[in-house]
């Protein structure tokens, strides 16, 4: 049973990392002002209280100019600041791992409301909270106390406040509720227990064990990518890595052959051109055996902690590789490589479908060739073929993208698809 029943957020330094959109807000306001620009310390300052607050006490503002300061920072904030953030990697598991266990949750911050809602959605978070408490346009100085009871649910067992600024712990207090300070955001451990926080995290998976306990972790999602040498698979795992980060997915980036020390051993032996003699069989078996070491080592006990996984090729490799390349039948690779991979199977894959003409073309002009890639051009067709027959075979795994697109097209499309898949598992 989770330990608290209602739990609140900030959101600024607690569940985004906002300061991007935030400095570059206050540096716009300062020039559009005639100001010159804030330093980095004051720049910090504005992360956590009120913006009105803000320009007066770290900018000496009067009134008039702080009002007037505020709208030229909400001008450039609603355009195009509030996205310049990003969640920090653990909060999304934290969130399900709460929602899971029954508790109410809600967000008091003081963002206006709805730039709040507008970054939750762009998120995907907003399914998570019951509540979302940001301030109104007649909120000239709404405090953390009136936000933080706007946010809270008529009745409750006991309610925490979680923040990383002393204004979330003095509100929770005037509230006559609990908090948490959390150190990974822009306040600081002394600043926190001055307040008087009931509970200090100086890392999100802090705050998880304080606020799950012994709560189940839910297992991570697996997710591969596919395609042809030449697909620019390369270049779109580094894309969808980096995205998934923004969005706060804990990512645990591996690669086949490879991923552990045995395996990236192993990985040597079989991409060296000075390795011409080995055989078939051989090959086939070596992948399999990199796979079952990677498996065991790596993927399964970082699902377990409930990473999500991002893997650079898997068994289907193998299968399309060795089944259809070297031409040892698309089944009797799938039974090589059940024991290695015994039912840790991905939950999507990106296959990147493109000719292999066309990304054969594409790789022979990047860099030197390893062994399977200096293979004739009938090779790599028969791997393009047992990639299409593997795809059809299993549709509800596979995410197709066109990868004779540009980079960023496929980026977008992978994206989309990828981000629907995963939201759904959170559900």
């Amino acid at each position: 049973m989770c330990a608290v029943r209602a739990v609140l957020f900030d959101l600024d330094g607690t569940l985004t990392q906002s300061e991007e959109g935030i400095w570059n807000c206050v540096r716009y306001a300062a020039e559009k002002m005639g100001r010159p620009a804030p330093d980095a310390e004051t720049l910090r300052r504005f992360i956590g209280p009120p913006l009105f607050f803000s320009f007066q006490t770290y900018m000496s503002m009067t009134e008039e100019e702080a009002g007037r300061a505020v709208d030229f920072y909400r001008e450039r904030y609603n355009a195009t600041g509030l996205l310049e953030n990003r969640v920090y990697p653990g909060i999304r598991r934290l969130l399900v791992r709460l929602k899971r266990a029954g508790c109410y949750l809600g967000i008091a911050t003081g963002k206006p409301q709805i730039p709040t809602e507008r970054i939750l959605r762009h998120f995907r978070l907003e399914g998570f909270f019951d509540a979302v408490a940001g301030t109104r346009p007649e909120d000239t100085s709404a405090s953390k106390e009136q936000l933080i009871r706007r946010a809270l649910p008529a009745t409750y067992a006991t309610a925490v406040m979680v923040g990383d600024r002393r204004f979330d712990v003095e509100g929770a207090r005037a509230v006559g509720i609990d908090s948490v300070g959390v150190g990974y955001g822009y306040g600081d451990e002394v600043e926190l227990r001055a307040a008087g926080c009931g509970a200090y995290a100086p890392t999100v998976a802090a705050l998880e064990e304080i606020l799950c306990g012994d709560t189940p972790v839910p297992r991570g999602c697996f997710l591969s990518m596919e395609g042809p040498d030449g697909s620019g698979k390369t270049t779109q795992v580094q894309l969808l890595e980096d995205r998934l980060l923004r969005f706060g997915f804990d990512v645990y980036r591996t690669r086949e052959p490879g991923g552990c020390s045995i395996a990236e051993k192993i990985r040597q032996l079989l991409l060296d051109p000075a390795n011409g003699e080995m055989t078939d069989v051989t090959e086939a078996l070596l992948y399999a055996a990199s796979r079952a070491q990677h498996v065991r080592q790596v993927i399964r006990p970082a699902l377990a902690a409930g990473k999500l996984v991002l893997c650079d090729r898997f068994v289907d490799s193998s299968v399309a590789y060795q089944g259809g390349g070297r031409k040892l039948g698309v089944a009797r690779v799938k039974e090589i490589n059940a024991p290695a991979v015994d039912g840790t199977m991905p939950d999507a894959t990106v296959y990147l479908d493109i000719d292999h003409v066309a990304a054969m073309k594409r790789r022979s002009a990047a860099t030197t060739l390893d062994r399977l890639e200096l293979q004739a051009e009938s090779f790599h067709g028969r791997v393009e073929a047992a990639y299409q027959e593997i795809v059809a075979a299993e549709p509800e795994r596979f995410v197709r993208v066109d990868a004779a697109q540009a980079p960023e097209k496929v980026a977008e499309d992978i994206w989309r698809q990828v981000l629907d898949r995963l939201t759904e598992a959170e559900a």
